[in-house]
């Protein structure tokens, strides 16, 4: 990982994880470990309403989280709706170290590095069956209470986990924005941690 990412990284791991949080992020954990002793692929897809702030940062933090630990978990995200990977979740990543780059307008695509020569981490927003995503024996973790109480069935999941963030969305344009953005995504990044660190 480069020098900001490995300096983020270090501040993120020394956050306290709440028992409540614990207790909400231990069937994930339990998922996880049941696959790697089955020797199964571990298919993760992260799912909020839009695709747009938590699921990217859950996807793009437990890809990170999963390579970091050298377990072979693919993760992904989608939502119920489409409109694009929010420019301030982007930017949020930069500041935490993530080598970004662009491609496309309307819905950008973005490919995310945690090195120089990692494999990308694809972030675009699209819908929960996206081709690019698992459509059998996989995790559905809903991050958002929208998008968990508004789409009860995920066809092809295995299991369906919440796993739920406040939206930063609530402090877009305000001087708080970057601030709440990073929170959030630290915050998501220290749980992620958390949950690879325990399979």
């Amino acid at each position: 990982m480069n020098n900001t990412l490995n300096e983020n990284l270090e501040s993120i791991l020394a956050l306290e994880i709440s028992d409540e949080r614990k207790a909400v992020l231990q069937p994930l954990i339990e998922y996880i470990k049941s696959k790697r002793e089955k020797e199964q692929p571990i298919l993760l897809n992260f799912i909020c309403t839009h695709n747009s702030r938590r699921s990217q940062f859950a996807q793009i933090w437990a890809q990170t989280a999963a390579d970091y630990f050298q377990l072979a978990a693919q993760c992904y995200s989608g939502g119920v709706e489409v409109t694009a990977c929010n420019e301030r979740t982007v930017a949020s990543l930069e500041r935490m170290g993530f080598i970004v780059s662009k491609h496309g307008h309307s819905n950008p695509i973005y490919f995310v590095l945690h090195t120089e020569d990692s494999r990308p981490i694809i972030a675009f927003s699209k819908l929960y069956d996206d081709v690019i995503n698992p459509h059998r024996i996989f995790a559905t973790v809903m991050t958002c209470s929208h998008a968990d109480e508004n789409c009860p069935f995920i066809p092809g999941a295995e299991v369906r986990i919440p796993v739920r963030y406040e939206d930063p969305k609530a402090f877009d344009d305000t001087d708080l924005e970057a601030a709440m953005y990073d929170k959030r995504s630290r915050q998501i990044a220290s749980e992620m941690f958390y949950v690879f660190s325990r399979v």
